[in-house]
């Protein structure tokens, strides 16, 4: 049987903070869809993911020895972003064979059992260089920078061959040959303008009355765009989000809420946020300088426009004003006066980051917000927060 087996070994997850500290890398949403799930569609087979010692370690982890005698694995690193010529090369992999690009240590394995010498070490013969294009995702502003060619990769991979949902004549259309709408979504009285990407809506999302989007978007599956909200390309509004008010090349991985007025742009906002009422935040500088980003290794320059990088389960109070360039850990409730800080750290209890969020009270909240949309804390969730609580 052959399948992918997905490692973050040399890939430093801890350089795409906060998103790693609640998933593995192949589980971050860029474009329409995860990493994984891009991998998955493109080679039409199960994933896994290398034991790597540490909290991560879930239900789908597995040692690479636990290979069987039939079985051919891929082991990819979790941070590359498929593309055609890529898994060509892939599928032609014999085992023993690896893909390396230039400047780089070998990245893609084609191994059997017969390639391991222990849980930990592989012996692999022969490189195949790839010189085409090549994507990968090292640092989190990467993911909302690079959403717009993910939308398209996405799109095509999606759609082709297929027929999209009769677009209702209510709806005011530009280029509707490069919109797609999945069964049973809603979209009515709404303006969709793809001239400058594509436009995807997913399966049960819902478009209300003078919502208006610019593509490429995407609304994926079961989420909500308020009336008359305003999205600009390139932004992904992941599954079960409720999103309203103005956002712009913003990627919002799943179940998460900005359901009212205030802008959110240049941004990645994680799974179950929640932003209040008034939220905003710069993108930009007054002084149009470039923005000089938090992260685990010291003050990192990002260009001219980055808007806030919000952890998992993170919440905003109404009218919060965060400041540009902003990085917010898990589980933050984050109120105050003024801009907010640069850096929030993970169960902070409002926004000057001196006070912790109980633990115990955090799930509770976090609990109550999942009850919203019909989930519950699952015990692997549990586990994962509680190791980011004690070491983060």
């Amino acid at each position: 049987m052959k399948k992918i087996v997905f490692t973050e070994e040399f890939c430093q997850p801890e350089n795409l903070f906060p998103f790693t500290l609640t998933r593995q890398i192949q589980d971050i949403r860029i474009g329409i869809l995860t990493i994984r799930e891009k991998w998955e569609q493109w080679m039409g087979l199960e994933s896994f993911d290398k034991r790597e010692g540490d909290y991560k370690d879930l239900d789908r982890s597995v040692e690479i020895g636990e290979i069987g005698e039939k079985d051919v694995a891929y082991l990819i690193h979790g941070n590359i972003l498929p593309t055609s010529k890529l898994v060509k090369q892939i599928k032609k992999l014999q085992t023993g064979e690896f893909i390396s690009v230039p400047e780089k240590e070998s990245l893609i394995y084609c191994i059997s059992k017969k390639e391991i010498l222990d849980s930990n070490k592989i012996k692999v013969q022969e490189a195949v260089e790839f010189t085409a294009e090549f994507k990968e995702v090292k640092f989190p502003w990467e993911i909302f920078q690079m959403n717009h060619w993910a939308i398209e990769q996405d799109f095509e991979l999606l759609t082709e061959g297929r027929k999209s949902q009769k677009i209702s004549s209510t709806n005011k259309l530009t280029k509707s040959d490069n919109i797609f709408i999945e069964k049973g979504a809603e979209v009515e009285h709404c303006f969709l303008n793809a001239a400058d990407g594509p436009i995807y809506i997913g399966k049960n999302a819902i478009l209300m009355e003078g919502s208006m989007l610019r593509g490429p978007i995407a609304i994926c599956d079961g989420a909500v765009v308020k009336m008359g909200s305003k999205i600009y390309g390139a932004t992904t509004i992941g599954p079960n989000c409720v999103v309203g008010g103005e956002i712009k090349n913003a990627v919002f991985f799943a179940n998460s809420n900005k359901a009212h007025d205030g802008y959110i742009g240049d941004s990645v906002i994680g799974e179950w946020c929640n932003m209040g009422a008034g939220t905003s935040n710069s993108n930009i500088k007054n002084n149009a300088s470039s923005v000089m980003l938090w992260t685990p290794n010291g003050l990192a320059n990002v260009g001219l426009k980055c808007g806030v990088l919000m952890g998992d389960y993170s919440r905003t109070a109404i009218n919060t004003s965060i400041n540009t360039g902003t990085v917010i850990g898990v589980c933050c409730n984050v109120f105050g006066s003024g801009l907010t800080p640069k850096y929030i750290p993970s169960f902070s209890w409002g926004s000057d980051g001196v006070e912790r969020y109980r633990f115990d009270k955090a799930l509770l909240d976090i609990e109550n917000w999942k009850q919203l949309k019909h989930g519950n804390v699952a015990e692997n969730e549990r586990k994962i927060l509680k190791h980011v609580f004690d070491h983060y």
